[in-house]
């Protein structure tokens, strides 16, 4: 069996996962503008001047089968909050990479987060996944810690892995979601979800 990631939008309580298309390559470009020093940890940059090279890069990547792309639109609000892909696909091995996940800040450390990624992964594995892997900067305290606190285990350091876009070489947290660990990872962000009321409940 192959991993096959198929483009589509995938629906959640409170969020809908968009697949990339010129439609919303604007608002995309709105929303990313902003948190310069989060950018600093990115391999691409997608804020201000550098965004049509980001949108061009993944547009690339997405025509080859190495990506897909998200807009994560927040159903309560209508507008898009961020964005987040699979990258690293590799269909023969049954893997992938989620990552380029960026979230403005307003919605950082509420249910946007976990519920992409439950999204998002429940998809991959539905599609044939065995593994998914979660990469951060070593320098991006915050984002292991969402990381873990998804249920992804902590598997390393991959030390001098890449290079960001500002030319600093570094260090990448390696986490994994394997198929085997997928029910239990699903059933701790089902409890966490369901204390988050739904659009229609919320003020």
């Amino acid at each position: 069996m192959q991993l096959r990631l198929v483009p589509g939008v995938l629906r959640g309580r409170s969020i809908d996962l968009e697949p990339y298309d010129d439609r919303l390559k604007e608002e995309l470009r709105t929303v990313l503008n902003c948190d310069s020093e989060g950018w600093q940890l990115f391999s691409t940059s997608g804020q201000g001047e550098h965004f049509e090279n980001w949108w061009a890069s993944i547009s690339a990547n997405i025509v080859k089968g190495h990506w897909v792309a998200y807009a994560i639109r927040d159903l309560r609000s209508g507008a898009i909050v961020g964005t987040s892909s699979f990258l690293n696909i590799r269909p023969d091995r049954c893997s992938a990479e989620i990552g380029a996940t960026f979230l403005h800040p307003r919605v950082r450390s509420g249910y946007v987060n976990p519920e992409a990624k439950k999204l998002m992964l429940a998809h991959a594995f539905a599609q044939g996944a065995r593994r998914i892997e979660l990469l951060t900067d070593l320098r991006n305290v915050r984002s292991q810690a969402a990381i873990a606190k998804l249920g992804a285990v902590r598997e390393g350091v991959l030390r001098r892995d890449r290079q960001t876009w500002t030319g600093h070489i570094r260090d990448s947290v390696i986490f994994s979601v394997t198929d085997l660990d997928w029910p239990d990872v699903s059933r701790r962000l089902d409890e966490r979800l369901s204390a988050i009321p739904t659009p229609s409940n919320s003020a």
